[in-house]
C-alpha cells in the first residue's frame, strides 16, 4: 500500500467511525489530516501513540470560507468522508449531510490531487424504508446522503469507480443507540453471528421495512473503518465498489466472521462444568454435614 508520501484527508475524523478511519491509516503507513468540528483527539483513543501521527484540525464545513476551508484540508491524494448528522429538525439533516459533504468534496476536488474518495452512506435497505416506515423528518436525511454521494462522485470528475460507497444498516461496537442506528460490541457480534444463520437470512430476504432491517446482522464499526481505509489506499487500479450491508463491507475488509454467539454458548458450557465439578464436591459434603446435624439432634 501507499507509503506516508500518501496522504489522506478525513472528514469527522474526531467521530465514531472517522477516528477508527484514522488509526488504520495511520498504521498503513499514510499521512494522515483529521478535520472536524472540534479539531480534538476523541476520547476512546487519548494518548495513544497513534494519534501523534495525525494532524487533528478544526474547520465547520458548513461555515468556513473556501480559502479556510482548503487550507485545512490541504491537497490530499485521497479523502474519507464519515461526516453525518442526525436528530429531528429536516434543514438541520439536510445541511449537515448534504451541504457538508459538498463543502468537503468540493475543497479535496480543489487540491488538485484526489485520486480516490469514500463515503460512509446509509444502507440502501433503510433508505427504502423513508416511505412508509419513518418519519417525515428522516426524508431530509436521506435526500443529504444522496447529496453527499452525487459530490463524492463529482469531486472524482464524474467517475464513480473511483469512489467507494461505504453503506452499513446497523452499526455495532459502541453503545446502544438509534439515531444512528448502534449496538455495543459483545451485542452486535452475538447478534451478527444469530442473524447471518439461514432461518434469519431468509427472514429478512421476504419482510418488508424495518422489520427486514432489524433482521440483518449489524456490521461493526471497525469493518467500516477497515473498508474506508481501504479504498483509500487502494492503487490496485481496480474499481472501486458500492458496499451495500454488512455482507459487502465485511467481504470487502477482511472482518472474520462473527463469534459472539458461540463465544457466549461456548462461556456458558464452561460455567456449567465448573458448576457440576464443583457440585459433585461440594453438594455430597453439604449432605454429609446436614445429615451428621440430623443425627447429632436425634442424641
Amino acid at each position: 500500500s501507499p507509503g506516508s508520501s500518501f496522504s489522506v484527508t478525513v472528514f469527522g475524523g474526531s467521530g465514531f467511525t472517522g477516528s477508527r478511519v484514522c488509526k488504520i491509516l495511520v498504521d498503513k503507513g499514510a499521512s494522515v489530516t483529521s478535520i472536524s468540528k472540534s479539531g480534538t483527539v476523541p476520547k476512546w483513543c487519548a494518548g495513544e501513540e497513534w494519534t501523534n501521527n495525525v494532524d487533528w484540525k478544526s474547520a465547520d464545513l458548513l461555515s468556513a470560507d473556501d480559502a479556510s476551508l482548503d487550507n485545512a484540508v490541504g491537497n490530499p491524494d485521497a479523502v474519507v468522508s464519515c461526516v453525518g448528522v442526525v436528530g429531528t429538525d429536516p434543514d438541520t439533516l439536510l445541511k449537515g449531510n448534504g451541504n457538508a459533504n459538498v463543502a468537503a468534496f468540493n475543497s479535496a476536488k480543489r487540491g488538485g490531487k484526489l485520486q480516490r474518495a469514500a463515503y460512509v452512506s446509509v444502507g440502501s435497505e433503510v433508505d427504502a424504508c423513508k416511505e412508509n416506515w419513518l418519519p417525515e423528518f428522516f426524508k431530509s436525511y436521506f435526500e443529504g446522503k444522496i447529496i453527499a454521494e452525487k459530490s463524492a462522485i463529482d469531486a472524482m470528475g464524474g467517475d464513480a469507480t473511483k469512489v467507494c460507497l461505504v453503506k452499513p444498516t446497523f452499526n455495532g461496537g459502541s453503545d446502544f443507540g438509534l439515531l444512528p442506528p448502534r449496538v455495543n460490541y459483545e451485542y452486535g457480534s452475538g447478534v451478527e453471528e444469530l442473524l447471518f444463520l439461514p432461518p434469519f437470512k431468509f427472514l429478512a430476504d421476504v419482510t418488508p421495512g424495518l422489520i427486514k432491517v432489524a433482521l440483518r446482522p449489524p456490521v461493526c464499526v471497525d469493518s467500516v473503518a477497515a473498508a474506508c481505509a481501504k479504498a483509500a489506499l487502494d492503487d490496485s487500479g481496480a474499481d472501486l465498489l458500492v458496499l451495500d450491508g454488512t455482507d459487502a463491507i465485511n467481504g470487502y475488509s477482511g472482518q472474520p466472521a462473527s463469534t459472539g454467539l458461540t463465544d457466549a454458548l461456548e462461556w456458558s458450557k464452561e460455567q456449567a462444568i465448573k458448576f457440576y465439578d464443583w457440585a459433585k464436591v461440594e453438594v455430597p459434603k453439604a449432605i454429609d454435614t446436614v445429615q451428621s446435624k440430623i443425627d447429632e439432634s436425634k442424641k
